[in-house]
């Protein structure tokens, strides 16, 4: 099945610097595995971000980007994935698998590491998109002691990343100290 089947005009606006393969995962409603190969920079990122955005404006929700064959990304890059994360919420979520290490590095330079859904493979993806979560979760929230972005993937209690404190996390999303 070519990429134009599952998401129409998809490869109208290809790039030599970026292929995707997309394919549906059936096991997940809503879901698309997007598999990438090559690197996303400056150049290419308003047209990744374009190509993306066609996938979830036709009902894709929950995206895995298979990051096995990607070799590098910019902080710009990154930005798309923010941009991908914000466009599927509170309806969906993504997941990257298959993370490089000199690709995580740049995640964790820059602090988005914490923000994203990053599993080994396929299976660790689906897996996710199947576990039933309560409602709005998983949520980024913040930290009332710092500001500081805190990931909370079902309520709970959490110590920040940033400050160490000890965070209570409502079902409603609510945090609090203690």
């Amino acid at each position: 099945m070519r990429n134009n089947d599952i998401v129409p005009c998809f490869d109208d606006e290809g790039d030599d610097s970026l292929a995707i393969e997309l394919a549906e995962v059936p096991e997940v409603p809503g879901c698309l595995r997007l598999s990438l190969a090559g690197y996303i920079d400056t150049y290419n990122s308003p047209r990744f971000q374009k190509r993306v955005r066609l996938a979830v404006d036709s009902g894709f929700v929950r995206l895995i980007f298979d990051c096995t064959r990607l070799g590098y990304v910019s902080s710009a890059g990154i930005g798309t994935f923010v941009a991908f994360l914000k466009a599927v919420r509170p309806a969906g979520d993504i997941v990257l698998t298959g993370i490089q290490p000199k690709v995580q590095e740049v995640f964790h330079i820059l602090g988005f590491s914490r923000f994203f859904n990053i599993r080994e493979g396929l299976q660790e993806a689906v897996e996710y998109f199947a576990a039933e979560r309560p409602q709005g979760f998983p949520e980024v929230l913040q930290c009332p002691a710092c500001a500081g972005g805190l990931r909370a993937e079902t309520p709970g209690r959490f110590l920040c990343s940033h400050c160490g404190a000890v965070l209570t996390v409502d079902a409603d999303g609510s945090v609090s100290l203690g």
